[in-house]
């Protein structure tokens, strides 16, 4: 009988397939256990959250992180996600000379609408793996903001979901107040 089997690539050889030219320049993928895979379309309103996210974290940081956007964050030797915005610890270099990691990220934020069973059953878990001290996932179906905290091997220990009319702050920054209703109106 055959077995069937999987090729597991690494970061480094996911680089080689783009330098090499086997993924596209303008490809929409990502790199997540090893799993080469393709990102789905952009929609407005998907788009248009992450500038109002941006807009927001901006405007209460303080200088306190660096914000970025639809960036790569290295998981581990065969896991290169790129999350829709991350609050990053700052780097004297503004992360020139490498991509962040797990022990560098306050807050990592996955804007969900055709997404949101993969965000949920592949990359939450790779995440908790990982160590990624708390993900937010803006929940678009259903209008709500998905919070797990306290990550471990399967995935997160604590989820807490809040409503339009409820007020959320990131683990590491208490006073950086955001209100659930001005994330999620049209």
């Amino acid at each position: 009988m055959l077995v069937q089997t999987q090729h597991r690539f690494s970061v480094k050889d996911y680089y080689r397939m783009a330098e090499g030219g086997v993924l596209r320049p303008d490809a929409r993928v990502e790199l997540l256990d090893g799993k080469i895979i393709d990102m789905s379309p952009i929609g407005p309103f998907h788009g248009g959250l992450v500038n109002r996210l941006i807009r927001v974290f901006n405007k209460i940081s303080k200088g306190r992180w660096t914000l970025s956007a639809r960036n790569p964050l290295r998981l581990d030797d065969h896991s290169e996600p790129e999350p829709d915005v991350m609050l990053l610890k700052p780097a004297a270099d503004d992360y020139t000379s490498r991509h962040p990691q797990p022990d560098d990220v306050f807050l990592l934020i996955e804007v969900s609408d055709t997404t949101l069973e993969y965000d949920r059953a592949e990359k939450l878990p790779a995440y908790g793996r990982a160590g990624v001290a708390e993900v937010w996932i803006v929940n678009l179906h259903d209008a709500v903001v998905e919070i797990y905290r306290e990550p471990h091997f399967t995935g997160y220990g604590s989820k807490t979901m809040l409503n339009v009319g409820e007020k959320i702050s990131p683990l590491a920054f208490p006073d950086a107040i955001v209100d659930v209703a001005e994330l999620l109106k049209r």
